[in-house]
């Protein structure tokens, strides 16, 4: 038994089913299939990460309708400090008042937990959670899957929404450039005895960014902050083993006493850090969205809003040549999507990656070149307007769906 959509997106994670409901505001229908459950992509503990939400990002989420479930749970992003191991020469990103914020900080679980809801309510996504893909098929009349249970599900594109290790990108042999930076991300959230006044700090070591990024206060009245602290790779166990007294005091030493007393209040997790860029992100019936096509440093913590881009832009394509009778895989379609999402994803791609690696030059001079080129920057207001709005995700040839 089939029951063809429009898209196949494969991979229901904050990615995935954004573009599903993103379409679903079009009229556009989706399947969507994921292997794990929502009860599981939601239980506590399971990712203990939050991830900053551009401007851009939030729009997005007002126009597919998620701004009553999302408004009350993320905290403003009201400004960023960035220094070179908190020595002078620091630079601070803070708009002006009618600008509004740079963002927003959500934990990722709340992030599913509104997306979920919202999906079990759209009538034009077929949610499909704890379904193993184990056949794809891919011609010219359009894409099908088969399902561990024997359900055969199609539609006239498929979407690889499936992060980082995507099956369905490996089986079509679309070439990716990867390499890994010998770094893992440490991850917690921590209760502070100062409140962090909407401020995200971006602390540069160089074994690597150590970023506090902003939280609401819990329920308790504790003020909190989201943690990601880049290790060598190779310390990452041991810094996963310490004790939680010993953490929070490694931990304070490198916050120089910004946020007084912390308390470590969340499991600690650590995740590989990894570079990857898709040089082809469509084929037939087929188009790569989020991880499944790039791969980027959390260092500007980009790395959510790039896919959410790719989301909406795949949206509006498809959306525009609906409107001409066109099907949602047709090839002209597909090659549009690719020249506008490419060029994008690797200047993002390649601007982090740069910032990684300048920031990872050990010594002295190097320390002071680059405090010295933050001290222009800050001096600059044109050019901190300028990463500005890249941060805000405003500058450039934005999507519709990411337009206030």
């Amino acid at each position: 038994m089939s029951d063809r959509k429009d898209l196949l997106i494969i991979g229901g994670g904050l990615v995935g089913m954004t573009c599903a409901l993103a379409a679903a505001r079009k009229g556009i229908s989706s399947h969507v299939v994921d292997r794990a459950t929502a009860e599981e992509l939601t239980a506590e503990g399971v990712d203990g990460r939050a991830s900053a939400i551009s401007t851009a990002s939030w729009n997005m989420f007002v126009n597919i309708g998620l701004a009553e479930r999302l408004e009350p749970l993320g905290c403003p992003i009201e400004s960023i400090a960035v220094t070179d191991g908190m020595k002078p020469g620091r630079i601070d990103f803070r708009p002006e008042p009618h600008e509004g914020t740079l963002g927003r900080m959500y934990a990722n679980r709340d992030l599913r937990i509104a997306l979920f809801d919202a999906a079990r309510e759209e009538d034009l996504i077929d949610w499909h959670s704890g379904a193993e893909v184990v056949d794809r098929h891919r011609d010219a009349f359009g894409a099908s899957v088969t399902l561990a249970d024997g359900r055969e599900l199609t539609a006239s594109l498929m979407v690889a929404a499936e992060g980082r290790r995507s099956p369905t990108r490996e089986e079509a042999g679309l070439p990716i450039a990867h390499w890994q930076y010998d770094h893992a991300g440490v991850v917690t959230v921590l209760a502070h005895e100062k409140p962090h006044g909407g401020v995200a700090w971006e602390i540069f070591y160089p074994a690597g960014p150590f970023a506090l990024l902003p939280l609401l206060d819990d329920e308790q009245g504790r003020h909190r902050s989201a943690l990601v602290w880049t290790v060598d790779e190779k310390d990452a166990p041991g810094v996963r083993k310490l004790g939680k007294r010993a953490f929070e005091a490694e931990v304070e030493k490198r916050m120089h006493g910004i946020f007084g007393k912390v308390e470590e209040i969340t499991e600690r997790a650590a995740w590989p850090l990894g570079f990857q860029h898709g040089a082809q992100i469509t084929d037939t019936r087929l188009t790569l969205i989020g991880d499944a096509a790039h791969g980027i440093h959390p260092i500007a913590g980009q790395g959510l809003n790039l896919g959410l881009r790719d989301a909406a832009a795949l949206v509006e394509v498809i959306s525009d040549g609906m409107r001409l009778g066109l099907e949602p895989g047709d090839e002209q379609l597909l090659a549009r999507y690719e020249r506008w999402r490419s060029l994008d994803a690797f200047s993002v791609s390649l601007a982090t990656d740069g910032l990684t690696r300048l920031f990872g030059v050990p010594g002295k001079a190097a320390s002071a070149i680059r405090r010295f080129g933050m001290g222009a920057v800050q001096r600059l207001p044109e050019l901190k307007r300028w990463f500005m709005d890249e941060a805000r995700g405003v500058s450039g040839d934005t999507p519709e769906l990411l337009r206030d």
